[in-house]
């Protein structure tokens, strides 16, 4: 798989993840739902929000440390030996 390629899916894990957690901060929040469904209502929050924590975290230290070895890659093949 190429870098862009991995760069590409992890930004889109990391899309998702964050949109989980506004999902579910909104269902929290801003709607009735967990008053209509009680407890299952707020694990189902409680559910998207850990969700999206797990999808974006992660792929942030990674996609982290693929930037950063792809920057110090680019930068020993420009800098000639000595």
């Amino acid at each position: 798989m190429t870098n862009t390629k991995l760069i590409r899916i992890l930004k889109t894990f990391i899309v998702i993840g964050i949109s989980l957690i506004l999902f579910g901060h909104y269902l929290l929040s801003y709607t009735d739902f967990t008053q209509q469904y009680g407890v299952m209502g707020i694990m189902i929050c409680a559910g998207c929000i850990a969700l999206g924590f797990a999808c974006s975290l992660p792929t942030k230290m990674y996609l982290t440390f693929v930037l950063v070895k792809r920057e110090n890659d680019l930068k020993s093949s420009i800098t000639p030996p000595e």
